[in-house]
């Protein structure tokens, strides 16, 4: 048993990106779930017995739970220099006020974002082993090299006395871009053991301390000219990190998305006595949709204007910022056209929307994403003389098939079957550094230095061939293992017969992600589509068709894109329509740390039918492969399409999530009253 008593446990606690927090054991409690004590025994059992045994002595000390109280003076302090979590940030340009001054339509609301939790399938947990003063790690983890460093920050090692291994993971989201407390936790408890110790957070606790996506209040005043065209933006968002530093900021794509003037944009984070927020699926963006594109579907209605139409005429040809910055590319305008065209948004539009107490509406929302990757990033590729490679990089594989896109990619290169390769990643003894899986930029960062290795070591083939064949490197082409001259096919060579390959054993090719292009902005664009029917004695919704349009750059595999944008319009749907953890208001703790009333999706909630529209096209000018991030654009708009098709069908605009049935029969209700 260890607490923070213990020879060796009373350590500072690292958080995030060096920065220590606290105690790896606080005697402080500043939300349900924190650790005071950990146990390693032989059986589970056990361990469990020896946990219901320990007796702990709790003062029970004044709470706040609700972020927008959490400002309010008479306020218990989470922290002891207060609840705020630094000072807002501040993003402004233009005369807002001027700008409202000069519209002709205003549109203004609050609105309410629940506390989403990742909810992955596996939970998070470590498995930890010494050899003398060496520690090895088997992580749930989306970066080894960022547990890495933390572990060895937190006890105090060189980096190369930590070895971490995340070959395989069974979701995360976000919440497994940080080291836990728990990997810490095994590794003490091996080294007192001189034996390997395996921990696994039950449910219950994952939902507790391993992060959430901040709740936020977000108000909003959107002015435009009669013609559609958008004079001003207010946007302010007051959102909680929980009990320790992170950011509840929203308001990035609000400033950035449409074209306008005057745009002020304030964010404030609070702290509250509940568990840290973490990363989760598009930081700060699904909330920002549920806000912008409902106030932009209301402006429509106001404006008469059809609500694709509106966000046409007002999309940017630069980012505004920094007196305008060009994207490398931008085809947010063909996801709308294309998506609308597929969807079939104008001749529903037509059809009749009523039948007895169902009612139909069609919603649309569009979304950015902030984020586009770069370097650094290093792969390394082999040719054995067998014609047989090895893929060696250092990026986790978090579900969305990095191994398999980065397979095909040096199949494509070395003119070589995919299972001839075999892949090594994610293991910070073996491969090399690659940034953590996160914030879609796995393919954009890393796709380009696999394909410079692959390149690499074609080059190396190529010129060994030259010199065997006597003609020069540009004459000669490489296909299925065979190297033969453009200019005399008699002049070939198999791989397998290379001399100089037979002799060294190995060609080898190392490649790096070149710096991001100078001057430009890169973003992922995407727009969603969606049609419901909603029974108005009731108040359930049924999604009945869901149609995601993306650009992303280049598709590398059409099945793992699709995959991607379903599994996003899931956890949007979640975020929109179910999801919201639920903290009493009594007690602090949370009423719903389980899988049965913490409601995420299942497949009856989704959409009867979906479909995904990629616009395919490279973008060039960002890297070598041509592709941009998809996993979080994917999500963002979701749960705004769905807002936008609700109030399409029975003309009512909801504002706080989940919008379920409780809460939209009694809007109904009021509505009719």
């Amino acid at each position: 048993v260890l607490t923070g008593d213990s020879a060796g446990a009373d350590l500072p606690w690292y958080q995030r990106r060096g920065q220590f927090s606290g105690k790896l054991f606080d005697s402080h409690c500043r939300h349900e779930g924190e650790e005071v004590a950990v146990v390693a025994a032989e059986t589970p059992l056990q361990a469990f017995d020896a946990i219901r045994a320990i007796e702990v002595e709790y003062e029970v000390l004044p709470f706040v739970v609700d972020h927008n109280k959490a400002l309010d003076p008479a306020s218990p302090k989470v922290q002891d220099a207060g609840n705020m979590v630094g000072e807002p940030s501040v993003n402004a340009r233009g005369d807002v006020e001027q700008g409202f001054a000069e519209a002709e339509v205003i549109v203004e609301h609050t609105f309410n974002t629940p506390y989403e939790i990742h909810a992955p399938m596996e939970p998070h947990g470590s498995v930890a082993k010494w050899d003398g003063n060496r520690l090895t790690i088997w992580d749930t983890t989306q970066g080894v090299y960022s547990v890495q460093q933390g572990v060895a920050q937190a006890l105090g090692l060189p980096l190369a006395n930590v070895r971490v291994i995340g070959h395989y993971m069974g979701g995360g989201f976000g919440a497994k871009l940080e080291v836990g407390k728990y990997t810490v936790y095994a590794a003490l408890l091996a080294k007192k053991t001189g034996r390997p110790v395996k921990i696994f957070l039950p449910r219950e606790d994952c939902m507790l301390v391993t992060g959430n996506r901040p709740g936020n209040t977000i108000s909003i005043k959107v002015g435009a000219t009669s013609d559609g065209l958008l004079r001003a933006i207010d946007y302010e968002s007051i959102g909680s990190t929980g009990a320790y530093t992170y950011s509840a900021g929203t308001g990035s794509m609000a400033a950035y998305l449409y074209a306008c003037d005057n745009v002020r944009i304030k964010d404030t984070t609070v702290y509250i006595n509940a568990g840290k927020a973490r990363p989760m699926r598009a930081p700060g963006f699904p909330q920002c949709a549920w806000v912008l594109e409902q106030a932009m579907d209301e402006l429509a209605r106001k404006l008469d204007i059809d609500p694709i139409e509106l966000r046409l005429k007002n999309l940017p040809d630069s980012l505004q910022a920094r007196s305008g910055i060009p994207f490398t590319s931008n085809h947010l305008a063909e996801c709308l056209q294309k998506g609308a065209a597929e969807f079939g948004w104008f001749e529903a539009r037509k059809r009749p929307s009523r039948d007895g107490h169902l009612r139909r509406g069609l919603g649309v929302a569009a979304c950015f994403w902030g984020y586009a990757g770069g370097p650094p990033s290093t792969v390394i590729v082999k040719l054995y003389a067998d014609g047989s490679v090895n893929l060696n990089m250092g990026a986790s594989d978090i579900g969305c098939g990095t191994k398999t896109w980065a397979a095909m990619i040096v199949a494509e290169e070395l003119g070589v079957a995919v299972d001839q390769i075999q892949i090594e990643h994610a293991d910070t003894a073996t491969t090399q550094y690659a940034t953590s899986s996160g914030g879609s930029k796995t393919v954009p960062s890393d796709s380009p230095a696999v394909r410079a290795a692959a390149f690499a070591v074609k080059q190396r083939l190529l010129q060994m061939a030259a010199d065997q064949l006597e003609v020069e490197v540009d004459d000669l082409e490489l296909s299925n293992l065979l190297i033969k001259s453009r200019s005399d096919a008699e002049k070939n060579v198999k791989v397998t017969d290379l001399t100089e390959l037979g002799r060294q054993g190995v060609a080898i090719g190392t490649g790096y992600r070149e710096p991001n292009p100078e001057g430009k902005a890169t973003f992922p664009f995407a727009a969603q589509f969606c049609e419901v029917e909603v029974n108005t004695r009731t108040g359930e919704i049924r999604l009945l068709r869901f149609l995601g349009a993306h650009d992303s750059g280049r598709v590398l595999n059409r099945l793992t894109f699709d995959n991607q944008v379903f599994g996003g319009i899931v956890m949007g749907v979640g975020f929109g329509m179910t999801e919201d953890r639920v903290l009493d208001r009594q007690t602090g703790k949370m009423t719903n740390a389980n899988l049965h009333d913490y409601k995420i999706p299942t497949m009856m909630d989704m959409a009867l039918e979906h479909s995904c529209l990629p616009m395919d096209i490279p973008d060039t000018e960002f890297n070598t492969t041509g592709t941009k991030g998809l996993g979080e654009p994917a999500t963002i708009p979701t749960a705004a399409a769905i807002a936008n098709a609700v109030a399409d069908a029975i003309g009512i605009r909801v504002t706080d999530t989940p919008l379920n049935p409780t809460q939209l029969a009694q809007l109904i209700a009021k509505k009719e009253a």
